[in-house]
Formats: structure tokens, sequence, C-alpha cells
């Protein structure tokens, strides 16, 4: 209890320290007036004063410790700023992201101060437990950030939210929540086995952000890129092969997961084809590593009797889904896959793909590189 009573008058003591040149004005305007007041009058306002005082101190110390206690110190928080906005609106958002522990302190600033008309607008990196004067210097020079992020080829979408959260953008279980049932587009095919409606379908980009980020924000940004890339060319080739666009990205994704190098890709691309062509089943260890928890360097015999319709060594055809989200390479890769009769294909440990047309053949490569 000491503990907590001595951090909350640490905590007063800072508030005072940092708006003494505040008070010292109220402190002026109440000494003009002084003349014209009763004892009666001078109580009422004592009163007042040491109760906004108190409640201040309450609400910095309490914000401080219920707000930020598990953000580190060193953490990115984007706050974007849009014209129109005042000192109360400013400070409520910046608590809400934890900024600041309170925002009356700010707001008395910005009174005070009437730097409000200087804000410059845009999208602003902060950090917690910023002082009030941090924030003010930044908005009233316009230190506004440049907000870039890059989702690598082959992320999924649990990659592409803890990308997203590392970099303070979303909340990282916000993200997953919103991406199973997201689906813009009428070849977003709706299965209830599906984990996630948007897999696959969020491009593999870098981008730039210019006002506040939320799930579905970035998320409309890059499933608008991959429609985008996705050319009447592309679209029509699909339909050549007499495969929908759903069933396209679902392999480029098998694909994108299972090549390292690029002259793997449309070979890799036709053993699938061929293998769906003849009824075998996929059996990509790509399918079984989407089901761990972490990935393996290698799956084991127990991984292939996993119990799941994304398991393509227990079911033959495609998985429900993609896997990850592939680049324009894997794509094209299974629409424009190579001419060649192999049926078997293994990694070595550098990640080189060795091809074979039979199964006695395929095990002698298995036992050599691996």
């Amino acid at each position: 209890m000491g503990e907590k009573l001595k951090a909350w008058q640490a905590s007063c003591e800072k508030w005072l320290s940092d708006h003494q040149q505040s008070l010292d004005w109220v402190t002026g305007k109440l000494e003009q007036v002084s003349d014209r007041m009763t004892w009666k009058r001078w109580a009422v306002v004592s009163i007042a004063v040491l109760v906004v005082l108190l409640g201040s101190c309450m609400l910095l110390f309490q914000g401080k410790s219920a707000q930020r206690a598990a953000m580190s110190a060193n953490q990115v928080i984007y706050v974007s700023v849009k014209p129109g906005m005042g000192a109360n609106e400013i400070g409520d958002k910046l608590v809400q992201h934890g900024v600041l522990g309170s925002k009356w302190p700010f707001w008395w600033k910005v009174k005070t101060s009437k730097v409000a008309s200087s804000f410059k607008t845009g999208m602003y990196a902060m950090h917690p437990d910023m002082s009030a004067d941090e924030v003010l210097s930044k908005l009233v020079a316009g230190d506004t950030a440049v907000v870039k992020f890059t989702i690598p080829e082959g992320f999924g979408i649990k990659e592409i939210a803890k990308r997203l959260a590392d970099e303070g953008l979303v909340d990282e279980q916000e993200f997953l929540r919103k991406a199973k049932t997201y689906a813009p587009y009428d070849y977003i095919e709706r299965k209830p086995e599906i984990r996630y409606a948007c897999e696959g379908f969020l491009f593999p980009d870098t981008y730039e952000l210019h006002e506040e980020a939320t799930p579905e924000s970035i998320m409309k940004m890059m499933a608008e890129d991959f429609d985008t890339r996705l050319t009447p060319k592309l679209r029509a080739r699909a339909k050549e092969m007499d495969l929908t666009i759903f069933e396209v990205i679902t392999l480029a994704s098998l694909v994108e997961k299972e090549a390292l190098y690029e002259e793997d890709r449309p070979i890799i691309a036709q053993v699938f084809l061929k293998r769906l062509k003849l009824g075998m089943p996929l059996q990509s260890d790509t399918t079984l590593q989407y089901l761990l928890d972490a990935p393996k360097e290698d799956v084991t015999i127990k991984d292939t009797k996993i119990e799941s319709p994304y398991n393509t060594y227990q079911h033959r055809g495609l998985p429900p889904g993609p896997i990850a989200s592939p680049g324009m390479a894997a794509i094209k890769a299974v629409l424009y896959p190579a001419d060649t009769d192999y049926l078997y294909f293994v990694a070595d440990r550098k990640g080189h793909n060795h091809y074979s047309t039979n199964y006695a053949d395929h095990q002698m490569l298995v036992d050599q590189v691996r």
C-alpha cells in the first residue's frame, strides 16, 4: 500500500511540476479578482481547484497504471490527426492508444498555450509514456511519419497479423478475428472448414499508409491489390485450364511454400497439376506445416496421420483453400507450368528440388539428399 501511495504522490508531483506555468496563470487570474471576492467565494473556488487538481492526479496515475502497463517503452504507436480535430478529441485518442495516461494535462496545455490551430494533420509515430509537452511538440512541428509495411511472399494470415502487430498497426487477435470472415470478392469461396476466409488473397507487397490503420482497412487495401494484379489475361488463362481463381490461388500457395528458387516453381506446379489429373494425392508437406503450431524442418510419419481436410497425404485433391499468400511468380507458375513427366520431388538441405518420374527413383533421391 505504501508503494502505491508513493507512486501516486510522485505522479501528482510530476503533474504539478509539468504544469507549474499553467497553475501560475490560474493563480494570477484569481489574484486579479481577489479584491471583489468574499471569503465564501474564495472557499468555493479553493475547494473546486483542489478537487480538479486531485482528480487530475488520480486520472493521471490510474491511466498510467491501467492503460499502458503492458506496453514496452519503445513500442511505436501510430496516431492519425485529421482536419477539424480539437484538443479534446485528440486527447481521447492519445489515451485510447496508450500514448498518454490522461488527456487532461494535454488538454490544459493546448488551451492555455493556444496552439491548437497550429496542429499539422497526418500520421504520427508516438510512444507510450510520452509527456504532454512531447506530444504537443510533435503536433505543432508537423513531425509526421511515413508508415510503410512489407508482407513477404508466402506469409499466411497468422504471420501477417503478427507482422502488423509488431509494427504497431493493429491488434493481432482482432486482425485474426476479422480475417475469418473477410471475403470481399465472389471468387473467394466460403467453406466451413477454411480457417481464414481471406487466406491467400491478401497480396504480399510493400504498402504505405496515409491514415490510421484498422484490420478492415489493411485487408481491403491488400485484397484490392491482389484483385488488380489478377489481370483479364490471367483470369482467361485460368478459365482455359478449367481452373477457378480459388483453385489457382490454392495451388499457387502450395507452390509458393514448396519452392525456394525461381526455377523450381513451374516444375512443382506441373507435378501438382499432373497428380490432380491422375487422381494421386498431392502429399505436400506444406499442408501439414499449415496444421502445426510451429514449423518443423522435417515432418514426421505421425504428422501425415493428422486428421484434417488440409492433410494432402490423407485426402486427394486440393486442400480446402490456400495456405499462404502467393506472389505473382507462383501464380504464373500454376497458369504456365513446365512441360515435364515428373510426379515426385524432394528438396535438399539447401532448398534445391530434385525430381523423378517414379516412386523408386524418388526414394533413392530422398536417401541421397536428406
